[in-house]
């Protein structure tokens, strides 16, 4: 059957069934949307214990790693679970109105994190989002992308297979020496200065995962010469920090659900500006709209992907404002608590250019040493995947000033 006859039947023979995916429960409106009680019964969003609690995470470890791949809360769950069950149920009725379930998503994004609906493409991941923005965007060997040395794998490869295609050059600056001290005149200043006549497109991370630096994107946006492309891996400034997206000045941010915002796991979005720069690499099952377009096909975990608009409602019954302020806040009493203890703080003191990451050198200890030595003592850690290795921590909302307090003490103590 053709996508268009699929499609079409949502809203003929198959819209009176359309409760059984989108308004069949109490916790959401007749537009797919999350409604007021789509959390756990006695859920108050004003009370960061009952937040926590909507958590399954074990309760006798300090999680400061959960922003590496989200735990699910109470309401993404039980949507997942909701959906999982229809889908089991009527497999194909649940496909075919599964389209207007990933408008909800659409919906429910943009009422989030700003612009309209139709900016936010769907993906699996922060990495498949690079790939759906790099891979399609058209350049020729006389062309030049302009990175840093600061940037994860996934934007790095994603440039790596980008030049095998186009044979465009890719050209890479330092934007600091010493983290710690990293400013945002100095940032800018740098990736400026890197700039040449060819230079089509600049590619950044929003968050540094390495460091824990925040790039100013929005001064770089207004650095930048018209018609150069400014694309952001956002994963980590996604929901830790607060703005809507448009206002970053960026043409492109991929970020990955599944990690500040604790949306479902395996789930992910690419906001555009504008789709027109670039061509979808990976076929459609939803072609007519631009969203859509971009949105790769194929066969997803889409009880997690539906369930995303709970993880955005779930976030805006707490308030994103409240949930970054929650998160600086701990990653400031963090900082502020190490600073005496004989560690380095690697990430910023300034909240202007950090957010909820936390990198520590520790004298002598091996960052996953660390990780091992902390989890004994009730602190979950990670340590950062590059060259240059450190302990990191990140503060959120499923953390406690007081756990705040327990590892800056458990941190201290791994000075010899």
């Amino acid at each position: 059957m053709p996508l268009s006859t699929r499609r079409a039947l949502i809203g003929a023979g198959l819209a009176g069934g359309a409760a059984l995916v989108v308004g069949c429960d109490d916790d959401t409106d007749p537009d797919g949307a999350p409604g007021p009680t789509a959390a756990a019964t006695g859920f108050d969003p004003a009370d960061w214990a009952s937040v926590r609690a909507q958590f399954p995470l074990d309760g006798g470890l300090a999680q400061f790693a959960a922003f590496v791949l989200s735990p699910h809360p109470a309401p993404v769950q039980a949507a997942i679970d909701r959906h999982r069950e229809q889908l089991g149920a009527d497999t194909e009725r649940a496909l075919l109105e599964g389209y207007a379930l990933e408008d909800a998503v659409r919906e429910a994004a943009s009422a989030y994190a700003g612009g309209a609906a139709g900016q936010y493409a769907l993906t699996d991941s922060t990495t498949m989002g690079l790939g759906i923005i790099y891979g399609g965007l058209a350049l020729t060997p006389r062309d030049e992308v302009l990175s840093t040395t600061h940037d994860f794998f996934s934007t790095e490869d994603a440039l790596r297979l980008l030049t095998l295609r186009t044979g465009a050059r890719v050209r890479r600056v330092s934007l600091y020496d010493d983290p710690a001290t990293a400013t945002v005149d100095e940032m800018v200043d740098r990736l400026v200065a890197g700039l040449t006549p060819r230079t089509r497109v600049v590619a950044i991370t929003w968050v540094h995962s390495s460091t824990g630096v925040r790039t100013p994107v929005r001064e770089i946006a207004d650095a930048l010469p018209d018609g150069v492309l400014l694309c952001v891996d956002g994963v980590h400034g996604f929901a830790a920090v607060d703005v809507d997206l448009p206002d970053l000045g960026c043409d492109f941010l991929s970020a990955g659900t599944h990690k500040w915002l604790f949306g479902p796991r395996g789930t992910g979005l690419v906001w555009g500006a504008s789709w027109g720069p670039l061509t979808e690499i990976i076929p459609s099952f939803s072609p007519q709209s631009p969203a859509g377009r971009m949105t790769p096909g194929g066969y997803h975990c889409f009880e997690h992907r539906w369930a995303l608009a709970d993880a955005f409602g779930f976030q805006q019954q707490v308030g994103r404002s409240a949930v970054v302020e929650r998160t600086v806040a701990q990653a400031t009493q963090l900082k502020e608590g190490l600073a005496g203890t004989g560690v380095t703080v690697i990430t910023p003191a300034d909240p202007a250019v950090s957010a909820g990451i936390v990198c520590v050198d520790v004298p002598g200890v091996p960052p996953p040493n660390a990780v091992l030595t902390l989890r004994e003592q009730g602190i979950v850690a990670s340590a950062t995947p590059y060259a240059t290795s450190y302990l990191r921590l990140g503060p959120s909302i499923v953390t406690t000033p007081d756990e705040v307090d327990a590892a800056v003490e458990a941190v201290g103590g791994l000075v010899a």
